[in-house]
């Protein structure tokens, strides 16, 4: 047993006890009680959570012994995390509840380990959900699981099977539910005139919720057998109750293809008083009538003014192409609709927009927006098929709404729409989890005749690297030990002729031959746009540029320029200048003169997300060149030991990924951080600002071949 008192003046000086009240006396004492390893794996942890806050490390150090008593360190290890993932992303209130909340944790613990993850699958059951007809939809987690025509609300984890694979499938089955209400009109019914008007209007839409899912499943297990005997393989494994002989019967009813959520209405206002519940399915949600409506009314309104804007614009685009001599007092085209009779009931009725009579071909917005209008109504409307009157709504209605790149970062955490990465906390010794707020902007565009005058001033320059890069683009590698070429291999054919002497068979690869080699590479200039590359930096880094654009379009090198800034994890910001798929035109060229000093240097985001575009090109070789003049640095802390270990992580990703990262630098003290970031051959200083442009487009060709 180790002295209590000295691991209370250690609490001490970790948990700041001169600035707070805390008593460590209590929990110094249950500590000392421990074996030395375990001692030692506690005051470590207090350390690191002290890190993130003290109050919670506090709170670490009075449950400890207790937790590693009831857990495996493993378990006590995961529990500290999610008390400080928790402290990143909703405060030290809700940190505080998982770390007094033991008990809590141990049971979700075993929940997690058999169930789905809804954060942690949201990516693949997005994917099935698009792949579905209808309306795109979202996904949510929330309480109670329901949907509102727009959003699909699920719970966070699902944990009512034993296998995590069959939970994931529970949450596929849920997703079909509540797509099937949308995509065959559940909340087309009037539901909430019937609601107000019934005196019993929970047992209401109780009944009408259960008829409901039996018409549904009906429609899902002729529209999807192999998910729907999924489902009864899952009813089979939860020991679901056969339906009541009433409901069965009703099933058979509600089975027809002919019967709509109108019909199942009105038979659920009949059903006998006394017509026992029927149990709910497995995958089977609420229904929230008041939160469907809302959404439906605001979409109804919003879908009617686009839709009847686009037919103006049709009709002006259609009047412009008409002949200027036509009649100018002659009636305007009309819009009128056909419905194309289908043999299947399951179908939405087909409808087709006419032109005075005649069909008209319509945008793939267009017809997605008629789609969704008859999810709602069942049909398009007469009133919808009136083009909008002059200044009667606003053109823009008929897209979608964008934000501008400023407006994007309002809020408080900026996550809408942007890209999440993870950052290595050092003091931790672990990531923090979705901790970087990413956007991806396109670079405005400067003044024109920037790369010209680049040009000019680099003309003999620029004529060496078309040269050299030619040279390089035209390269022969000589293959020895070849069966057939053009000169005879001598140190084969020496070696061939001693194992004929030695009575060994002679080899018959005698020959060499040139082959050209292929180039397979694609390349990523990361540059650096913080404030301190204001002045000369900035122009030489344009300059660089310009003459390496030059050169690749001489070579054929696969190559993209992204520039990068910040300022704190919340507005990290990637800037667009040249994608791997686009031209050196004008445009690029436009950027590259537009690229200007923004904030501050967070370079772990940035490789992260720059590793993610290489990872999607395809070749042999791809490289992640960083052109920057100092270490990484931000505004909230990040720099010094944490920005460089944030960024040495960030890059030992990247290679494992088959990614290599080199650095061009002008910071003279580079070389006391570099070779612990890139290694001692993956960098080079630059020593005077104007040389850069030589110097980069020298080491691409270094590094390239």
């Amino acid at each position: 047993m180790s002295d209590p008192t000295a691991l209370e003046q250690r609490l001490d000086r970790i948990l700041e006890v001169e600035f707070s009240y805390r008593n460590t006396a209590v929990p110094a004492a249950r500590i000392a009680g421990l074996a030395a390893d375990r001692q030692a794996y506690i005051m470590d942890w207090v350390q690191r959570i002290a890190s993130t806050n003290i109050e919670l490390a506090y709170q670490y150090a009075c449950r400890a012994a207790e937790a590693l008593e009831a857990l495996e360190p493993e378990q006590v290890e995961a529990w500290a995390l999610q008390a400080m993932d928790t402290y990143d992303q909703e405060g030290l209130h809700a940190a505080l509840g998982i770390m007094r909340d033991l008990e809590g944790f141990v049971a979700r613990s075993r929940e997690l380990a058999v169930g789905a993850v809804l954060k942690r699958e949201e990516g693949v059951l997005l994917g099935f959900l698009h792949g579905l007809s209808g309306r795109r939809l979202k996904l949510a987690a929330g309480e109670p699981v329901h949907t509102d025509t727009e959003t699909l609300y699920l719970p966070p984890v699902l944990a009512r099977l034993e296998r995590p694979k069959d939970n994931f499938l529970l949450y596929k089955l849920m997703i079909t539910g509540f797509w099937a209400q949308v995509r065959w009109g559940t909340f087309r019914a009037p539901l909430l005139r019937a609601l107000a008007a019934d005196p019993q209007p929970q047992r209401l839409l109780q009944r009408f919720g259960s008829l409901e899912v039996l018409r549904l499943d009906a429609r899902i297990e002729r529209e999807l057998p192999g998910l729907y005997r999924e489902l009864e393989r899952l009813q089979g494994l939860l020991r679901e109750p056969p339906l009541p002989p009433a409901w069965a019967a009703l099933r058979n009813w509600a089975a027809d293809p002919a019967v709509t959520s109108a019909g199942v209405l009105q038979r659920a206002q009949a059903l006998a008083d006394d017509l026992p519940p029927c149990p709910p399915r497995i995958y089977q949600g609420e229904l929230l009538p008041e939160a469907a409506g809302a959404c439906m009314a605001a979409r109804m309104e919003r879908e009617k003014a686009r839709f009847r804007v686009a037919l103006k614009l049709l009709q002006e685009e259609l009047s412009g192409e008409e002949e200027e001599g036509a009649d100018e007092s002659a009636e305007r085209p009309r819009f009128s609709r056909r419905e194309i009779p289908d043999d299947d009931p399951e179908r939405e009725m087909e409808v087709e927009i006419l032109l005075d009579g005649r069909p008209l071909p319509l945008p793939l917005e267009v017809r997605n927006l008629m789609s969704s209008i008859q999810l709602d109504l069942g049909e398009i409307p007469d009133e919808y098929l009136e083009p909008a009157g002059e200044g009667e709504y606003d053109p823009a209605l008929l897209g979608d709404e964008e934000e501008g790149a400023d407006d994007v970062w309002s809020g408080s955490y900026h996550e809408q729409g942007a890209f999440l990465y993870q950052e290595w906390d050092f003091r931790r010794q672990h990531y923090r989890k979705a901790w970087c707020a990413v956007r991806e902007i396109t670079v405005p565009p400067g003044p024109g005749g920037f790369v010209e005058a680049t040009l000019e001033k680099y003309a003999g320059l620029t004529r060496q690297l078309r040269k050299t890069f030619e040279a390089m683009r035209d390269e022969n590698r000589l293959l020895k030990r070849q069966t057939d070429g053009e000169d005879v291999d001598l140190d084969a054919l020496v070696e061939a002729l001693a194992d004929a002497r030695d009575g060994s068979e002679m080899s018959d690869r005698l020959f060499t031959r040139m082959h050209r080699t292929e180039r397979n590479i694609a390349v990523l200039f990361m540059v650096d746009m913080s404030g301190s590359t204001r002045g000369w930096i900035n122009e030489a880094e344009r300059e660089s540029l310009v003459l390496l654009c030059e050169a690749l379009e001489t070579l054929g090198d696969r190559y993209a320029i992204y520039g990068f800034s910040s300022y704190t994890r919340k507005r990290c910001e990637i800037y667009h200048v040249k994608g791997f798929d686009d031209p050196y035109d004008e445009t690029v060229k436009r950027r590259i003169a537009g690229i200007g000093p923004k904030d501050y240097t967070r370079m772990g985001a940035a490789i992260r997300h720059l590793s993610g575009l290489l990872q999607g090109v395809e070749a042999r070789t791809r490289v992640l060149i960083t052109l920057s003049d100092g270490k990484p640095d931000d505004y909230d802390n990040y720099r010094g030991e944490f920005g460089i270990e944030d960024t040495r992580r960030a890059l030992i990703e990247a290679r494992r990924d088959g990614i290599h990262p080199y650095c061009i630098t002008i910071d003279e003290q580079a070389r006391d951080y570099l070779p612990h970031l890139y290694g001692p051959a993956a960098f080079t200083v630059v020593d005077q600002v104007r040389a850069l442009p030589l110097k980069v487009s020298d080491i691409y060709r270094r590094l390239t071949t």
